[in-house]
């Protein structure tokens, strides 16, 4: 039988709390990563459609999340920096190939 060994409780006080805590903190990184990553999945979504007003308005949202999400530290600077440099390129490249 392959099941997980069951963590044992904390036995001071404050490791209890440290464990709650963490609980909550997991809850909170995992919700701001999805979000993240649906924000990028957006605007990729829209230059593969080919709707440049779409993926423009949905840029500057992407924008705001990530840098939201990478000054809270659960993502990396440079990989939002990288995130934003490629998407920018592509939106802009949307709107040389509609020129």
């Amino acid at each position: 039988m392959a099941t997980k060994p069951k963590k044992k409780n904390p036995r001071l006080a404050s490791g209890r709390k440290r464990a709650r805590q963490d609980i909550k903190l997991n809850a909170a990184n995992t919700s701001l990563r999805s979000k993240y990553r649906t924000a990028v999945k957006n605007v990729e979504k829209a230059v593969l459609t080919g709707d440049k007003a779409k993926a423009t308005e949905l840029f500057a949202k992407m924008q705001q999340v990530v840098d939201i999400v990478s000054d809270k530290g659960i993502f990396h600077k440079n990989k939002a920096a990288r995130d934003k440099s490629r998407l920018s390129a592509k939106v802009k490249g949307l709107a040389a190939a509609a020129a």
